[in-house]
This record gives structure tokens, C-alpha cells and sequence, in this order.
């Protein structure tokens, strides 16, 4: 099952990260760092579910690899990390969640989805919009392994829920995360 954001990210976003881009790439090696954890965290609640872990143990290692790439451009650039600060997105996206197993577990797997094609759209943004070179390559990858990420949230979705189940809650998330995009200002962050 493939979905489509209901929000399209507006060129203002785009061109407050160009004009901030230091400011940004301190932002995005946060998101990678949180990543990779998130996935150790759901290997951690989930051991029973052996594909999942397998899963979550290879996104670790791949967020926390783009981690290690993106501080290496920040020391690059005479800059270091800044200090984790609460992600409004996140936050609202993680007030979505369902309490109940079940739910809880479809509700992470599907926001998780959403997430990362939310991550997909704004990197591929700004590799577009980067000139030819050594960061516009590096966004284009970072692009393409969002998508494969939101594919992986997905076909764990279908291995452990069925369709009907799916469906109707995936249609109700993404409205929601349409909603909490348009209303979030535009900061040099990912989200």
C-alpha cells in the first residue's frame, strides 16, 4: 500500500532552510540521532516480532550512519551539534498514537510511515533546490532512503494488520498530519 500526503510543503519552508542551512543541518542530525533511536526503542518494545526487530536494527544503523554523516558536514562547516529541543511535529504526530496494544503498535507503524514521507518530501525540497555538488548529492541519498523507509513502515503494517484494519486508520492519520503541517510556521528544521 502506497499513501500520498495530504499537505503539500510550501517554497517558503524551502527557502528558510537555504537562508538558515547551518541552522538546519544541526536540525537534521537531531532527526537522525532520534531515528536511530526510535528504531532501537521499537526492537526493544516488540522482541517477539523477529522480522520487525531485524528491521529496526538495520534502520538504527543506517539513521545512525546518516547521524555520523551529517555531524561530519557540521564539523566541516566549523559548526557542532546543538542541543535536542522538543520537535512540535513529532509532538503532535506522537499525540495521535492510540493507547492499547494493538492500536498502539498500528498506530506507530503507520505514523513512523508518515513520518518518514514527510522526511522524504522535504529532503527531496531541498536537494532540489541545492546547487550541483557535494550537499545536493548527499540530500539526493538521504531522499531516496527516506522512501525506502516509508515502504518499510508500511510492509510491516501489512505483515502484522490486515487492509480493513490499515486503511481507515491511515486515511484519519494523514488528514491529521496534513492539518498539523499547514498550522506549523517555517523553521530551518526538518519538521
Amino acid at each position: 500500500m502506497k499513501h500520498t500526503l495530504r499537505y503539500a510543503t510550501k517554497q517558503q519552508w524551502t527557502q528558510t532552510v537555504l537562508d538558515n542551512f547551518d541552522q538546519f543541518l544541526q536540525d537534521h542530525a537531531t532527526c537522525e540521532k532520534k531515528a536511530s533511536g526510535m528504531a532501537m526503542s521499537m526492537a526493544s518494545h516488540y522482541p517477539d516480532r523477529t522480522h520487525l526487530v531485524k528491521s529496526m536494527i538495520d534502520l538504527a544503523i543506517e539513521e545512525l550512519t546518516h547521524f555520523r554523516e551529517v555531524v561530519k558536514l557540521l564539523h566541516e562547516r566549523g559548526l557542532i551539534l546543538a542541543a535536542d529541543v522538543k520537535d512540535p511535529y513529532i509532538n503532535q504526530i506522537q499525540k495521535l498514537i492510540r493507547r492499547g496494544s494493538d492500536h498502539y503498535f498500528i498506530d506507530r507503524l503507520l505514523t513512523c510511515s508518515i513520518i518518514e514521507s514527510r522526511g522524504h518530501e522535504r529532503f527531496g525540497l531541498i536537494a532540489a533546490a541545492l546547487p550541483a555538488g557535494k550537499l545536493k548529492n548527499f540530500y539526493q541519498g538521504i531522499t531516496q532512503s527516506e522512501a525506502r523507509h516509508t515502504d518499510l513502515f508500511i510492509d510491516l503494517a501489512e505483515r502484522y494488520f490486515s487492509p480493513t484494519e490499515i486503511h481507515p486508520r491511515m486515511d484519519e492519520l494523514l488528514d491529521e498530519e496534513a492539518r498539523i503541517v499547514e498550522n506549523l510556521p517555517f523553521t530551518p528544521s526538518l519538521h
